[in-house]
């Protein structure tokens, strides 16, 4: 049997134990610290996502702009294409994401033509696009695409008649005679900081329009030289050629 006195002691020690405050702060904070991490990491995915969509809606709009400026420069004649300038344009694209955004390794930009059928536009001695377009009626005339991401046009392909132009519902735009009208289409998969669980939808989509802004030659995209010609961004390839070298 403990004596008296130790069983004294234990129970004042006990009491003071009871009425001791001094760990509660301890304890709330190691209790609280699970919701304000997640809460602070929900928050910083949340800003970088948005500045993710604002950047790829911007990169939408500037390839549009500068599709819509390329080619020779004439007073004579209307401003021949060719694919090294499509090149060119995608070079700039992959230089404006940045290493960050890494865009066409984990995304994909879709540039398409529209234009308004006409044989005198678009024919070279009998020789017409492959469209089942008439004259007067919109259609894509060429699309070029990069990226490694598996998407497709939600509007159109090569080729395809657009009677009311292309674009979403009731915002579609239209190309004008003897012109065309760049719409640029982005598709890109959000790469998290830490996490993607707190983002419902990670594939962040954005678009881009441009009217050509000069005389342009509606016929065809050229090579510089033929006996060494320039890649051709096909819509049926999915790679990056921009991609570091490890």
């Amino acid at each position: 049997m403990m004596p008296k006195p130790r069983l004294r002691k234990v129970r004042t020690a006990l009491r003071r134990l009871r009425r001791s405050a001094s760990g509660v702060a301890m304890l709330e904070f190691a209790l609280s610290m699970p919701f304000f991490l997640t809460a602070g990491v929900w928050g910083i995915e949340t800003a970088n996502f948005a500045v993710i969509n604002m950047k790829v809606g911007q990169m939408a709009v500037h390839i549009a702009d500068n599709a819509s400026r390329i080619g020779d420069t004439s007073m004579l004649e209307n401003r021949a294409i060719y694919e090294a300038d499509i090149n060119d344009l995608l070079v700039g694209a992959n230089e404006q994401g940045g290493s960050r955004l890494n865009f066409f390794e984990h995304g994909r930009a879709i540039i398409s033509s529209l234009e308004l059928y006409r044989e005198a536009d678009h024919c070279i001695d009998g020789t017409c696009p492959a469209t089942a377009a008439t004259e007067d009626e919109q259609f894509i005339h060429w699309q070029r695409c990069l990226g490694k991401k598996n998407a497709t046009s939600g509007y159109g392909d090569a080729g395809d008649v657009m009677p009311n132009g292309i674009g979403p519902a009731g915002r579609e735009v239209m190309a004008l005679p003897g012109e065309s009208t760049i719409f640029v289409e982005l598709f890109y998969d959000y790469q998290p900081l830490v996490t993607n669980m707190f983002i419902r939808d990670t594939t962040i989509h954005s678009i881009g329009s441009f009217t050509v802004r000069s005389d342009r030659d509606l016929t065809q995209i050229y090579q510089r030289d033929e006996t060494s010609p320039d890649p051709v961004a096909s819509c049926t390839t999915f790679d990056n050629p921009y991609a570091p070298v490890p």
